[in-house]
């Protein structure tokens, strides 16, 4: 099975459960198969979690949820030992980091001692309690959610931290439409099932590493990263690791779509979601009210795009 029939399989199967998600659906894809994680920032009650339980069913992954709160340690995300009294010996329990798909809901509440829990298992896949070392499951897809309205009692997301999330999305309000899809189809909810084996699933995860970058086009993602460096209203731009992520979300969307090769188009595509959380405004133009969307708008529209030759 090709990784487009794959994409095909799982989104058909998604849509029994799930309206005017294919936009979403195809981004976390993009950041599974790229081995990279994502940060969903939304309102409340558009769907996140529906989305996040959505694609773990349909890719046959066990599913974990942690809620953060501001009294959440970091034992409880990545477990710790106790005392078994029969056996008089110390027994590790498992933290739900031990997952496929991890859900943070809410991460930003959490204190940043327990968000920084999460680090080592994002870049490394594993996870070191009381100097012993875990190996997570594989593939580990973290899907973090944070409400940009509602402020008080959270702790932002450090940009150590955020440089760690190969992607950032939203999901906005359904159409109208959509939306009244929505409302019909609640009575009768669908649970999804998986359609794709954990076999076919790291299968696709190594082929998408064979995807064809042209010089060009490698020469196009480091000239946008470095123009975000000197960009007069950026004060910290995209890092070498960001360059990296793009590179590898280009080539997932690149096969997700049927391709073997890059196109310039798959890197102006994904620029924004991979690169918007990475930069940080001076702030002067915070002030002005620009966004990192407006900064990278800037750079698209001056950088010449490769042409094929």
């Amino acid at each position: 099975m090709s990784i487009a029939q794959l994409a095909q399989r799982v989104a058909a199967n998604m849509a029994r459960s799930l309206v005017g998600m294919d936009g979403p659906t195809e981004l976390l894809l993009v950041a599974l198969l790229a081995e990279g994680h994502a940060l969903i920032e939304d309102v409340p009650g558009v769907g996140k979690t529906s989305l996040a339980r959505a694609v773990a069913a349909s890719l046959g992954l066990p599913f974990g949820r942690i809620q953060f709160t501001p009294d959440l340690l970091p034992s409880d995300v990545t477990g710790s030992y106790y005392y078994h009294q029969r056996s008089s010996e110390w027994i590790f329990r498992e933290g739900p980091i031990f997952t496929g798909v991890l859900l943070a809901d809410e991460i930003n509440r959490a204190a940043p001692r327990t968000q920084s829990a999460l680090l080592e298992a994002m870049q490394e896949g594993q996870v070191t309690v009381e100097g012993e070392t875990r190996r997570l499951h594989h593939p580990f897809l973290v899907l973090a959610t944070q409400n940009p309205v509602e402020l008080s009692g959270t702790f932002p997301l450090p940009e150590a931290q955020l440089d760690r999330f190969l992607l950032r999305l939203g999901i906005g309000y359904p159409e109208e439409a959509a939306e009244q899809e929505i409302l019909r189809m609640r009575p009768t909810f669908t649970p999804t099932e998986a359609v794709v084996s954990p076999s076919e699933l790291r299968e696709a995860i190594e082929s998408v590493r064979s995807v064809s970058v042209d010089d060009s086009v490698v020469g196009y993602i480091t000239r946008m990263t470095r123009a975000t460096r000197s960009h007069p209203a950026v004060e910290l731009g995209a890092s070498p690791r960001a360059g990296i992520g793009l590179y590898r979300s280009a080539q997932a969307l690149a096969a997700l779509r049927g391709r073997s090769y890059v196109l310039p188009d798959d890197v102006k595509e994904l620029a924004h979601p991979v690169l918007k959380h990475r930069l940080v405004l001076d702030q002067e133009a915070r002030l002005r009210g620009r966004t990192p969307d407006d900064v990278l708008g800037d750079v698209l529209s001056r950088l010449e795009v490769p042409v094929e030759r």
